[in-house]
């Protein structure tokens, strides 16, 4: 068997209010399930660099990236994820991030508190990244 095609991408667990902003795929094999916002780091940049860039470019919207959260390696079906993930915050508080419905990348957006954390369909290294989100921030076990 071929060995998967490793794909590495950050991804931003964006933070306000004690909420977490999820957002749903719009397209694609994965269309329909959450994520955490980002995407692929191009060359030459810096994983930071990457997460600010995407979230501009995926939600009109500016971020402090906080904290390194975790990396994230997991198998799909075509590709090996390895996902690094960040606590971010918005760079200006009274900024909303807005779903932008000509904007293909995700359908829909849900700013989710920790009783609903787990109420949407997350993909399966999201699911990882909710886990660790809930042990640091929530001091879940």
């Amino acid at each position: 068997m071929d060995e998967l095609k490793k794909v590495e991408v950050v991804a931003a667990i964006i933070i306000k209010e004690d909420k977490v902003l999820a957002a749903k795929r719009g397209y694609g094999e994965h269309e329909g399930k959450w994520e955490f916002p980002g995407g692929k780091i191009e060359v030459g940049e810096s994983h930071k660099q990457a997460l600010v860039r995407e979230i501009k470019e995926e939600l009109n919207a500016d971020i402090n990236v906080l904290i390194d959260l975790k990396k994230i390696e997991c198998d799909y079906e075509k590709f090996h994820l390895i996902m690094h993930t960040y606590i971010c915050s918005l760079k200006d508080k009274l900024e909303s991030v807005k779903h932008d419905e000509n904007h293909l990348e995700h359908s829909e957006i849900r700013w989710l508190d920790e009783n609903n954390l787990d109420s949407v369909d997350w993909l399966p290294a999201d699911v990882e990244a909710v886990k660790a989100y809930k042990k640091l921030i929530l001091r879940d076990e």
